[in-house]
């Protein structure tokens, strides 16, 4: 079936708290979708951030981010009171956030609400915590004491932490559990609010014929509960530090490579215990979203390692994944996960021989196409079974890609997809996306509102710029807009289809 959604994360949404939450505007969104004929809604990974702000680097490959939780549910809950002086510092309706101040200023809000639940919540409501703590105590309870570390630490990386905890030796492990019992209780109160609050949104979406459609980062943080719980099942040496990272060798487009930093997994070890971390993180996954993004897809098959230390890219060595024998794994225990590759970067046959037998879609991105002769990323070159975007979260936006491409690229991109003034460049990408052969097309927020660069999302490789700090103002999801959007969308034969019942004539007896 040929569909469509629109990306936007949840923290780039509306609100007068600092950043986009799972609440009303989120609510707002879906219906947005619903009346321009959507059926997907992409996002970002909604883990904690870590360093830079960034999604693809958080603190959990499970938990939720806190700073996505609606204060205002919990004002309507009683657990926050819409007189408290502290949320004065949060309301704000600036369209990009404001990282540093927001996250200082939520957690006290934050821990006021838990201190309210805990101490007036019923029994039937302590019951239904103490559920999810037990549903998920296979990362909630590491996750918790990890994050009351982190605090007690004043926040440094667990490396630097001392011997006995960072190394999780038994004895501190257990001191530090007693010592920090409430700070942990607090933790769990958080994920327990933001799940809630996320698992009540997509109920909503789902019901309005909505599909989430998430993110997977291939790789976790370093600073991470998942890398100091579980040091076995990566590149670490004995001291818990890392031999390689994770990164990309230079190109066109980077001369010193990519630098992520990430540790690599241990494949062998993963192999050996039949994958059953990568498992339980893609069947968390699939309980979160309707459709999964798996990041940097090409990495399973061979991944770029980068010897700790180095300060580029540029010196590295292409090491082999587990192919194909992680997703039998995978499949085996899961059945048919929904599942679509990001298979962009330099790809060899090797990697387009384990995406076929895979069968998941890869990507199309439009702002790739035009820059040379014969694009593999040109439209009349897709197949059906792939997702077609005019740009990513880490692409510029489509008017900002088309006013900054050089003369003889934007002439390639003006003749093949006859851009017009008229109709707006923007306009005439998504055009073009949207007649495209693929099943599903997602477009992003900004280039359905014309914006420029300034509204970018993230530049790849970069710290601050902006990045991850976009929000919508509030007011520029019209009726207007729905409409031209259903206009397309229909045109593409890609709006939802209502299924008609078919009533069967009965005979009148005699």
């Amino acid at each position: 079936m040929r569909s469509s959604g629109i990306l936007l994360h949840i923290s780039s949404l509306p609100g007068k708290y600092g950043i986009g939450t799972l609440g009303a505007e989120a609510r707002r969104f879906v219906d947005f979708l619903v009346e321009s004929g959507q059926e997907y809604w992409q996002i970002l990974p909604i883990g904690p951030t870590g360093f830079g702000d960034s999604p693809y680097q958080s603190y959990s490959a499970y938990a939720g981010n806190p700073l996505l939780i609606d204060i205002q549910t919990l004002i309507d809950e009683g657990l926050v009171s819409p007189d408290d002086h502290d949320l004065q510092f949060l309301e704000k309706k600036q369209s990009f956030t404001d990282y540093a101040q927001l996250d200082s200023f939520k957690q006290i809000v934050l821990k006021k609400a838990g201190a309210k639940f805990f101490a007036s919540a019923d029994l039937k409501t302590l019951e239904r915590f103490e559920e999810f703590c037990r549903d998920n105590d296979f990362w909630l309870e590491d996750y918790a004491l990890f994050t009351a570390l982190k605090a007690h630490f004043k926040g440094v990386m667990w490396t630097e932490w001392d011997d006995g905890i960072r190394l999780r030796r038994a004895e501190s492990v257990n001191r530090y559990k007693e010592q920090l019992a409430d700070s942990m209780k607090y933790v769990k109160f958080v994920q327990y609010k933001f799940f809630e609050q996320y698992f009540a949104l997509k109920k909503y979406a789902n019901s309005k014929g909505v599909k989430i459609y998430g993110d997977m980062p291939i790789y976790v943080s370093m600073d991470s509960s998942d890398i100091w719980a579980s040091p076995e099942l990566f590149m670490l040496d004995e001291d818990c530090r890392p031999t390689k990272v994770a990164g990309c060798p230079p190109d066109d487009f980077s001369p010193t490579g990519q630098l992520w930093g990430n540790p690599l997994y241990d494949w062998e070890y993963m192999e050996a215990t039949g994958y059953e971390w990568w498992i339980s993180r893609v069947e968390h996954s699939c309980k979160l979203f309707d459709l999964t993004r798996i990041d940097h897809f090409r990495g399973f098959e061979s991944f770029y390692a980068i010897p700790y230390g180095n300060e580029t890219a540029e010196i590295g060595e292409w090491l082999p994944g587990p192919s194909m024998k992680l997703f039998k794994a995978i499949r085996a225990k899961l059945g048919d996960v929904k599942l679509v590759a990001e298979d962009l970067g330099f790809l060899t046959d090797d990697v387009r021989k384990m995406l076929k037998e895979s069968g998941y879609p890869g990507m199309n991105v439009l702002e790739f196409a035009f820059g040379g002769d014969n694009s593999s990323y040109l439209p009349h070159n897709y197949v059906r079974n792939s997702v077609t975007y005019i740009g990513t979260h880490d692409n510029d936006t489509a008017m900002g890609w088309y006013e900054s491409a050089d003369k003889a690229t934007r002439k390639n991109a003006k003749k093949y997809m006859a851009l017009t003034k008229k109709e707006g460049a923007n306009w005439g990408m998504i055009r073009t996306a949207y007649a495209s052969v693929s099943g599903l097309a997602v477009i992003q927020m900004q280039d359905f509102l014309g914006l420029g660069s300034e509204a970018r999302m993230n530049i790849p490789s970069t710290i601050g710029n902006g990045n991850w700090a976009w929000r919508l103002n509030g007011d520029e999801l019209t009726s207007s807009l729905a409409k031209k959007i259903m206009k397309y969308t229909k045109r593409y034969f890609r709006a939802p289809v209502k299924k008609k019942i078919k009533v069967k004539a009965v005979k009148k007896a005699e």
